[in-house]
C-alpha cells in the first residue's frame, strides 16, 4: 500500500447563476493542491502553505474534518500528516474550501484501495463543508470530487446528477482582490420568495440543464438568469453591471456570480471568445487587482500530481 500521495482537486462554480444550491460545475484552474502522508498513530497533522489565516486545526479545517470522516470509517487506528498548498483565494466563492477537502478524499480512497463510494466520499465533503460554512451545501464539493456540472436533485435523501459540458463550453473567471462572506452574503437573501419567482427560477434551471444535453448554445445563453440571489448579491461586487455587460460585448453567453462572489464567471462558445472576456475583466479590475482564468470545463474532478 502506498503511504503518501499528491492531488490536485479544482475550483467550482456554485450556483452557476440559475442553480441556487444545486448546481455547480468544475474547472481547471485555479485549484489547491494536497500531499497526503499516512501515519502509523491515530491523528491529523495539518500544514498550510499560501494562506496565513487558514486554521490547521483538524476540526476547524475542511481537509482536517474529511479525513477524519474518512478515518473513523474505514482506519480508525491510522492517521495523516497533510500538507495543503492554496493555490487559491480563500472567500473567493470559487468553493475553496471543497477543493482542500475534496483533494483529501480522493487522495485517501486511493491510498488505502478505494474502500468508499462515490456516495460516502460526497457524505464525508459535506460535513467538511458544514463545519466551514455552517451548512453542507453539495453544489461545490460534489464538483470538484466528480467533475463536470453537478446537479443535486435531493438533499434529503442526497441524490446528484452529474452531466457533462459541451466541448467547446469555455469559462472565464474573474477574482476581484476583494472578499465575501459566505454567511454575510446569506443574509442578504429572504426567507421566502413569491410564486412567481420561484416558478421563473425554475424554468431558467430547466431551460439550462436541457442546453447542456442539446448542446443548444442558444437556449443556454437565454437561461442563464437569476432572479433569486444575484439581484442582492450584486450590490457587494464592485463595478458589476459594467462586467456582466462586457460579457455579452465580447460575444459571450452570459455569466454572473460564482457561489456567494466577489469572483465572477462567463461562459462562452470557444476558448477565443473567452480569452476576450478575460483581457477587457483584467483591464476593467486593474485598479482594484484581480486574477484571471480561462479554463474549459473540467469533466475529471481531481487527479495525481507528480
Amino acid at each position: 500500500m502506498k503511504k503518501s500521495i499528491k492531488v490536485f482537486a479544482p475550483a467550482t462554480v456554485g450556483n452557476s447563476k440559475c442553480g441556487f444550491d444545486v448546481l455547480g460545475f468544475a474547472v481547471h484552474e485555479p485549484g489547491d493542491v494536497v500531499t497526503l502522508s499516512l501515519l502509523e498513530e491515530p491523528k491529523i497533522e495539518i500544514v498550510v502553505i499560501g494562506n496565513d489565516h487558514i486554521p490547521t486545526q483538524p476540526d476547524k479545517n475542511t481537509c482536517g474534518v474529511a479525513a477524519g470522516k474518512f478515518l473513523d470509517r474505514v482506519a480508525p487506528d491510522r492517521g495523516v500528516k497533510i500538507l495543503l498548498d492554496k493555490k487559491m483565494p480563500v472567500g473567493s466563492g470559487l468553493g475553496s474550501s471543497a477543493a482542500g477537502a475534496a483533494a483529501t478524499l480522493y487522495g485517501l480512497n486511493i491510498l488505502f484501495d478505494n474502500p468508499c463510494s462515490d456516495e460516502q466520499l460526497l457524505e464525508f465533503g459535506l460535513a467538511a463543508e458544514a463545519a466551514a460554512c455552517g451548512a453542507g451545501h453539495a453544489d461545490n464539493i460534489a464538483p470538484s470530487l466528480f467533475g463536470g456540472f453537478i446537479l443535486i436533485q435531493s438533499y434529503e435523501p442526497l441524490k446528484i446528477k452529474k452531466i457533462s459540458a459541451p466541448q467547446n463550453l469555455y469559462c472565464t473567471i474573474v477574482h476581484p482582490d476583494v472578499e465575501i462572506k459566505t454567511a454575510a452574503a446569506r443574509k442578504l437573501l429572504p426567507g421566502e420568495i413569491p410564486l412567481k419567482t420561484a416558478v421563473k427560477q425554475m424554468g431558467y434551471l430547466a431551460g439550462f440543464i436541457a442546453s447542456l444535453y442539446t448542446e443548444d448554445f442558444e437556449l443556454m445563453k437565454n437561461s442563464l438568469q437569476d432572479v433569486l440571489a444575484e439581484p442582492r448579491r450584486s450590490q457587494l461586487i464592485p463595478l458589476f453591471d459594467k462586467a456582466l455587460v462586457s460579457i455579452f460585448e465580447c460575444g459571450g453567453l452570459g455569466g454572473g456570480i460564482s457561489g456567494s462572489g466577489p469572483s465572477l464567471f462567463a461562459l462562452s462558445v470557444g476558448q477565443e471568445t473567452a480569452a476576450k472576456i478575460a483581457a477587457t475583466w483584467k483591464n476593467l479590475y486593474q485598479k482594484i487587482g484581480c486574477q484571471v482564468y480561462v479554463s474549459k470545463i473540467n469533466d475529471q474532478g481531481p487527479k495525481i500530481m507528480g
